[in-house]
């Protein structure tokens, strides 16, 4: 794997978790009430996540133009990396919501 590849992997790894990160240090905002910080931590989860998907298209281009990435476990890693984040975000937002519910907040 050439050192390009692997930048390119580490990226969508570092973007993906970060993004997870911030999507649970949102939840922890909701599980003490402090539903103000929230926002501002989502729409920075969501700018990781397109991130990490840009850096995952451009892979996926260079593929459909005939270009065969090295397919690594790290590169395995990192796509396992980015959809867990997604799906992790998306429940994160539903479990926030149940914490305005059940706190009276709209």
């Amino acid at each position: 794997m050439n050192n390009e590849m692997e930048m390119i992997i580490f990226n969508i790894i570092n973007y993906a978790g970060t993004a997870k990160g911030l999507a649970y240090e949102a939840l922890n905002e909701a599980e003490k009430g402090n539903f103000d910080k929230i926002p501002e931590l989502m729409k920075e989860a969501d700018q990781n996540l397109l991130e990490a998907h840009k850096v995952q298209t451009s892979i996926i281009q260079a593929e459909a133009r005939g270009e065969k990435p090295e397919v690594s476990v790290l590169f395995v890693h990192a796509q396992d990396q980015l959809m867990t984040a997604m799906e992790s975000k998306t429940l994160i937002e539903s479990l926030i919501r149940m914490h305005k519910k059940i706190d009276g907040v709209k």
